[in-house]
């Protein structure tokens, strides 16, 4: 069954257009089974190792090795995957405003969904239930991931979402696809250079619960970041974000790089400043204690690297942002214990 709803979204240009798409990320649910997705596939690198191993609890890792504590892919059918099978499609939480991730090409015909996350969502329902058009999409806002999932909203998120250990005690992640860190964006004309002293005295606006926020929280804390930076501006978006520093309402905005480098595709005021003071993997992320779901998408992500479907989908969707030379233009390698 196909159910489509037509958002009547073209474009990117303007902050009023900027605002309404925030609006509307907040509450509207898409359901559309027939999504495009222009992905493509690469072979994972050489000397990739892959050991059989257990889920770790958060209490065991630390956010830098984290990546490494996903199961091993493996072929299973538990409860979880039982249900979506007999549901006849997978249910997607996702971004309808990210440029080149998850959003609405203002350049195609159709009204559906593009961008990078899209196409992996396709793929993990070609590879769970043989048809790539058998996926549910929902859009869901940054702050509203973990809820989605443990109010079986959905089945998984697929959203630029940073696998953390502080995450690891509400939802389960798979290995991780994508390789980003935390950036500083703020308007060409600023004196901020990066993450450092120029940050002091500015308004720095970040989503809520992005590892964003939970950065700049300890940073100040700790002293790393300037006492006089004020990081007390959140948004259940990120994009909203960069609609209050088109307003000037913050200073700058702290985000992922890949996130932030869409951002200023999409707005020439606006630039990446410094380098990435972070190092972060994106993950799908599910249901605590769902470990068949958890094999299945492992499995889908290990073809997908193997057979060339990731390194298609980054050429289509963010070499032109983050460039094809970038460390996040090659695909994460698990190393699974």
């Amino acid at each position: 069954m196909r159910v489509r709803r037509r958002s009547g979204l073209r474009g990117w240009g303007g902050v009023g257009a900027m605002a309404v798409v925030c609006v509307l990320a907040l509450a509207f649910v898409l359901v559309l089974p027939g999504t495009r997705s222009h992905g493509g596939r690469t072979p994972v690198a050489a000397g990739a190792r892959t050991t059989q191993g257990v889920q770790a609890k958060a209490g065991d890792c630390q956010d830098g090795d984290v990546q490494n504590l996903s199961l091993a892919p493996a072929d299973a059918e538990g409860p979880a995957v039982a249900a979506i099978r007999k549901r006849g499609y997978l249910r997607v939480g996702v971004d309808q405003n990210s440029y080149g991730w998850g959003y609405r090409n203002p350049n195609s015909a159709s009204d559906d969904l593009d961008g990078f996350d899209i196409a992996l969502a396709h793929q993990i329902a070609q590879d769970l239930l043989g048809d790539r058009d058998k996926v549910a999409f929902k859009a869901i806002p940054t702050n509203e991931r973990e809820k989605a999932i443990a109010d079986d909203r959905v089945d998984l998120v697929v959203r630029t979402m940073t696998i953390t250990c502080k995450r690891l005690e509400k939802v389960a992640f798979s290995a991780p696809y994508f390789l980003t860190g935390q950036q500083v964006l703020a308007p060409r004309t600023s004196s901020i250079t990066g993450y450092d002293k120029s940050l002091a005295g500015k308004k720095i606006c970040s989503a809520t619960g992005s590892t964003a926020y939970d950065h700049l929280a300890a940073d100040k804390k700790s002293g790393t970041l300037p006492g006089s930076t004020d990081i007390s501006t959140t948004v259940p978006n990120q994009l909203d974000c960069l609609v209050r520093l088109q307003l000037n309402e913050v200073d700058a905005v702290v985000t992922d790089g890949a996130l932030a480098a869409s951002q200023a595709a999409q707005d020439p005021a606006v630039e990446l400043k410094g380098g990435t003071f972070t190092k972060e993997y994106y993950g799908v992320a599910m249901k605590r204690g769902a470990d068949d779901l958890v094999r299945q998408v492992n499995r889908s992500l290990e073809n997908y690297r193997k057979d060339g479907g990731w390194k298609r989908a980054y050429d289509n969707w963010l070499s032109r942002t983050l460039g094809k030379d970038s460390e996040s233009a090659t695909p994460p390698t698990p190393d699974y214990r």
